[in-house]
């Protein structure tokens, strides 16, 4: 089914790209440009053919990695994926670390201390989630912590001071470790601080108060009642008997969250002058780079497919049920 869905989205996105307003090789080369480039650029992009075999030739390079170039950077899509693409990827992994972390931490405390000052302070700040999207949250940290109080740094990747680590994975954090160079290291942590937690914030506290619901539902039925009348202490009760069958309906969602993280980080990115696949998919989106849209919109959808499909998995290993359900 993801494979269709791959599908779909390739499909959708390449007709977009095909029946926008306008001659696409104008839009690519500017008002300006020769006929005789034009020309070109439409036989390069097989303009002429039937849109079946357009999009049958476009996927069959697709598949292989072949994007063509990119009308504003004037360098195959690909080599320009390659380039900004761990710097989201880095920037998402650390937002998701964040976001699992900060959801069980929160629900985990409004569960256990439900009904009271505590529970309550947690739904205040999940409606501040809901109503504040993540690029709101990005500038609001960018002015306190980056302009007001000056303790952290904002822009880039890394302070112009300072030179990049030599690249094994592409995430600065990582290689800078591997090389042993801590200085580096930690001025790529802080760079990436707060574009994470901008990004990790919405969705944390509205994951925290679905793992909330989940244990004051489970807390209620029969097998918590027997085990609490055998005497067992709380803590271990919710650790052992209580976490584990709570946390499959937020562990959806927050696979679901974490695959949404490369599309919300857009702004974000922009905002924080983060090189990433983001900020360069919505410079694509600007300049009409037709190319490198239908590139950035299919990794998107490739993250989602990857993602639902790890967390299919990883509920299917909480929850016995599932895997039983699957069987049949």
């Amino acid at each position: 089914m993801g494979i269709l869905v791959l599908f779909g989205t390739s499909l959708l996105i390449f007709t977009i790209a095909r029946v926008v307003p306008g001659d696409v090789a104008t839009i690519a080369l500017g008002a300006r440009a020769t006929e005789a480039a034009k020309e070109a650029l439409r036989m390069e992009m097989n303009l002429y053919d039937p849109f079946p075999v357009q999009y049958v030739k476009w996927l069959t390079s697709a598949v292989t990695g072949n994007f063509g170039n990119s009308f504003v950077t004037k360098r195959p899509v690909a080599m320009d994926v390659a380039q900004f693409l761990p710097a989201t990827l880095e920037l998402i992994i650390m937002a998701g670390v964040f976001m699992v972390i900060g959801t069980f931490i929160l629900g985990l405390l409004a569960g256990k201390y439900k009904n009271t000052w505590v529970d309550g302070l947690i739904r205040v700040l999940s409606y501040i989630g809901v109503a504040l999207p993540a690029f709101v949250i990005g500038i609001l940290l960018l002015l306190l912590f980056g302009y007001k109080l000056q303790a952290i740094p904002v822009l880039g990747r890394l302070s112009t001071t300072l030179v990049a680590p030599k690249t094994v994975t592409g995430f600065f954090v990582l290689d800078a470790l591997l090389a042993g160079d801590f200085t580096v290291a930690w001025d790529a942590f802080l760079h990436l601080l707060l574009p994470a937690l901008a990004l990790a914030v919405p969705p944390m506290v509205q994951d925290a108060r679905i793992l909330r619901s989940s244990l004051v539902d489970n807390s209620a039925k029969e097998y918590m009642a027997v085990s609490t009348g055998h005497g067992l202490p709380p803590n271990l009760l919710i650790r052992k008997y209580l976490l584990k069958p709570s946390a499959t309906s937020a562990i959806t969602t927050m696979g679901m969250d974490f695959a949404s993280l490369m599309g919300n980080a857009f702004l974000v990115e922009r905002i924080f002058n983060w090189p990433g696949i983001s900020r360069y998919g919505i410079n694509a989106m600007l300049f009409k780079d037709l190319n490198a849209i239908c590139a950035v919109v299919l990794i998107i959808g490739i993250t989602f497919f990857v993602v639902n499909l790890v967390v299919d998995l990883i509920v299917a290993a909480l929850d016995p049920r599932m895997r039983k359900g699957g069987s049949k």
